[in-house]
């Protein structure tokens, strides 16, 4: 049994940032009851996918959740989603708030039939600013908190996002901490409370707590920036037969490399001489280690330095990360019977837990598929479902 057995989560959200911090609360062994519109979330389109509304995506963002689907915008929809409130510990949305005000979902709305509920919307911008109502994605968000400028300035002078949706996933995750937080308190005083969670200004602490540098200080003393990180030749190194990841970081690493490789007297230059010196010299250093490694093959290299204790790791590709030996050895690709989509590969719970190890409660839920069970739990009478379902403020769909 999870640490979160015994809470009751609605979750209102879609796309990726706010399913994958809530699928983090399923697996901790929360309730996560997804409320979905009658089109279902957007991720269910994007494949490739063995039945239609299934793609792989959603597999890997929403399992261990129950659906049901509301019609929001129907006076009946609506008021199903305040009873279900009443017994829910939390709510979580991810739209902008004037959406959820449209609604007549707003926190003062559903305090009034809460009061211990914490109501969490993760969304683009902090509501006290000018940008309070913008809309915002993973991308916008990426080039607002820097990241472009960053990977320009680290590689062709391009600027380009991180292939990954990086800030929904980031934000998803300060999402969980907030929500974690919220509950916290409502189980110390039994009183709820609104919880904003803003991805630019999230993400902007995230990439400024590596960057601001010099710009930390007033007047500062630089432009900003961590040279390390921007460096243009950091980079898996190019070997003989292939591509190696290699972090030479401290004084130690550096003294065991050139040891290994048969070039102590490197370790006499003042550019060696500690952290700092080589910081100052990033740019050369990684150049000329570069030029180093491509006289080795990747299997040489890996078994030196792994001798060495230096830190090494393959590059994988999407397909070789599959069989990596550590992660096959974990088992943490696990294959698993989903009742619609046949058999599937499932990722486990990274974390690991003396007492309560969080497990996926079950695979991804079809569109609707619990929707019946969900309503009869909150005390609608079969009267009151085909009555929902006849108004389409709830559309009802046989489990697989």
């Amino acid at each position: 049994m999870g640490p979160l057995a015994g809470f009751s989560i609605l979750d209102l959200t879609s796309v990726l940032m706010g399913p994958y911090g809530t699928q983090v609360l399923a697996d901790m062994g929360a309730e996560i009851i997804k409320v979905e519109s009658p089109e279902g979330d957007i991720v269910r389109q994007i494949g490739p996918g063995r039945t239609p509304g299934m793609g792989g995506m959603f597999h890997n963002a929403n399992r261990g959740k129950r659906s049901i689907v509301l019609d929001l915008k129907k006076p009946e929809g609506r008021d199903a989603l305040l009873r279900l409130a009443k017994r829910a510990n939390a709510l979580v949305y991810n739209v902008r708030p004037q959406a959820m005000a449209r609604l007549g979902l707003d926190y003062e709305t559903l305090r009034s039939v809460n009061p211990a509920l914490v109501y969490v919307g993760a969304f683009g911008y902090g509501q006290s600013g000018p940008y309070a109502a913008k809309p915002a994605y993973d991308d916008l968000i990426q080039g607002a908190a820097t990241i472009p400028t960053l990977l320009a300035a680290a590689g062709d002078g391009t600027p380009r996002y991180v292939p990954v949706t990086i800030a929904d996933r980031i934000v998803g995750l300060m999402m969980v901490n907030a929500i974690m937080g919220g509950l916290m308190h409502q189980q110390r005083t039994g009183i709820g409370q609104r919880i904003d969670v803003p991805m630019f200004e999230s993400m902007t602490e995230f990439v400024m707590v590596d960057h601001l540098g010099g710009l930390t200080y007033d007047p500062p003393l630089d432009h900003g920036g961590y040279a390390r990180l921007l460096s243009r030749y950091r980079k898996p190194y190019k070997t003989s037969d292939g591509y190696l990841c290699v972090l030479i970081y401290n004084d130690k690493h550096w003294r065991s490399f050139f040891e290994a490789i048969g070039q102590p007297e490197f370790l006499q230059q003042p550019r060696f001489a500690n952290h700092a010196a080589r910081t100052r010299h990033i740019d050369e250093i990684y150049e000329e280690i570069g030029q180093i490694f491509v006289t080795r093959t990747t299997a040489e290299w890996r078994e030196l330095l792994e001798r060495a204790d230096i830190p090494v790791m393959p590059m994988h590709t999407l397909e070789t990360i599959l069989e990596d030996p550590h992660l096959k050895a974990i088992d943490f690709f696990r294959t698993v019977d989903h009742p619609v989509e046949g058999r599937i590969r499932q990722m486990r719970v990274p974390s690991t837990w003396s007492v309560t190890q969080p497990e996926p409660a079950g695979p991804a839920p079809t569109l609707g598929q619990h929707g019946r069970d969900i309503l009869r739990e909150a005390g609608f009478s079969p009267d009151e479902i085909e009555h929902l379902a006849e108004q389409k403020a709830v559309h009802l769909a046989a489990p697989p």
